[in-house]
């Protein structure tokens, strides 16, 4: 090494100290926006209202959609703005040179969330880019199957289409009468679409439009038995409900983190298995090739915002701060809260399997005598309740997912209206 090129690599080494400690300096000013540490002597729900006090929400109108994307907290709002900021400083220096190198210890943070190792984790912008990266990455060929379920994503569905259109491939469908506390009938139903040709089969974690938990690693075992891989679609449950991805037992997993991380919007993860990597193409072209081993050849996207990246960090921060486990406590009884409150109501249906194993934050409701839209409508036009009307395949109702933000008294407003509408719909 020459002088002049060890002055060079000195100075750039000097530069990513610098960007750094000034990551970590931001980092600690945020600190101050998290809700304080819960004690055991805290009553509960006062735990709960300062966490709400971490967010920005409207006072004005009550958000039960988190399950199609989620507000992030003040230390997320501030973490985005203030990268934004430095970006700005020194665009092509700043953005590449220091923020970039900060990816890797949000991807080290994400692997310690979901239970893996750090090589297996490529961040994404959503839960659609992660899978249809997995969808279009397979190596499939013409009369190879796939199975998967008319309740799953559509835009999932329609990847499936489209390589089906493009390469030939054949997709086995499942159809899922939900809801549904029978193990064996879950499994059973994607157990019975396996032949000798099927080469994967695409999950979803939690079924989006009614919160139907289904028994992944009982799939995943069966499918690995016959040589099937196995793909879950885990937008609705990671950081929302207690597990990690290894207990799946699935090959590829991939999760917006703008739902119940309240991550920026727009940011997503990828998990492939170690073993699996290699043989899995990239949608965009990486400098080592399709078939290398790096997982970081999935993240070759060109410029995107370093900004939002790296305040994937500060929706980490929230999350350990409550606890995966607390947390999946807490939106499960905010479910149970207001199911138990409106089920004995003779108008009023609930269209999930409200139990701990199987049922999370999202929850259908329907008012005999009333279509999705129209309680949907009248939830928000008359008492300023957001929810989202759910008409697919068969499934209706309108689906109600609170959050950590959400207090048992502004679901009391969810109950007295529902209770309203359906005494006046006779």
């Amino acid at each position: 090494m020459d002088r002049r090129q060890f002055i060079g690599d000195s100075l750039s080494a000097g530069m990513a100290l610098l960007g750094v400690r000034h990551i970590e300096r931001l980092t600690e000013e945020f600190t101050g926006l998290l809700p304080p540490q819960p004690t055991s002597l805290e009553p509960e729900e006062s735990f709960w209202r300062e966490v709400k006090a971490a967010y920005t929400v409207s006072p004005h109108i009550l958000n039960l959609n988190n399950g199609g994307v989620s507000p992030q907290p003040r230390i997320v709002q501030r973490a985005v703005e203030r990268y934004h900021q430095f970006s700005n400083e020194l665009p092509s220096h700043y953005m590449w040179h220091i923020l970039g190198k900060g990816r890797e210890t949000v991807r080290q943070q994400l692997a310690d969330l979901a239970g893996c190792d750090a090589e297996e984790i490529a961040i994404q912008r959503n839960a659609t880019e992660a899978l249809e990266t997995i969808i279009f990455g397979l190596k499939l060929r013409a009369g190879d199957e796939i199975v998967a379920a008319r309740q799953d994503y559509p835009s999932m569905i329609n990847a499936w289409k489209q390589r089906a259109h493009r390469d030939g491939i054949r997709i086995r469908w499942v159809d899922l009468q939900l809801p549904s506390t029978d193990e064996d009938y879950l499994t059973r139903v994607y157990v019975d679409q396996f032949t000798e040709r099927t080469r994967a089969v695409h999950l979803t974690h939690m079924i989006n439009w009614c919160g139907q938990i289904l028994p992944v690693r009982r799939i995943a075992r069966e499918a690995h038995r016959r040589g099937i891989d196995v793909i879950v679609d885990g937008a609705q449950t990671f950081a929302h409900i207690d597990f990690d991805i290894p207990s799946l037992e699935c090959d590829y997993f991939g999760t917006s983190l703008h739902k119940w991380l309240c991550a920026p919007f727009g940011t997503g993860m990828l998990y492939v298995r170690k073993s699996k990597i290699s043989s899995l193409y990239p949608l965009f072209g990486a400098p080592d090739g399709p078939e290398s081993t790096d997982i970081r050849k999935f993240e070759h996207l060109g410029t995107r915002s370093f900004a939002l990246e790296l305040a994937i960090a500060q929706a980490i921060q929230l999350q350990n701060r409550i606890g995966n486990r607390r947390k999946h406590q807490r939106l499960y009884a905010l479910t149970d809260y207001w199911v138990q409150a409106v089920q004995g109501h003779p108008r009023i249906q609930i269209h999930t399997a409200v139990d701990p194993k199987w049922c999370g934050a999202l929850a259908l409701v329907q008012v005999d005598g009333l279509t999705p839209n129209e309680l949907s409508a009248r939830l928000f036009n008359r008492y300023r309740i957001h929810t989202v009307a759910i008409q697919w395949e068969n499934i209706r109702g309108v689906r109600i997912s609170p959050h950590v933000y959400t207090l048992k008294e502004d679901l009391d407003r969810l109950v007295n209206a529902l209770h309203d509408i359906a005494d006046q719909s006779h």
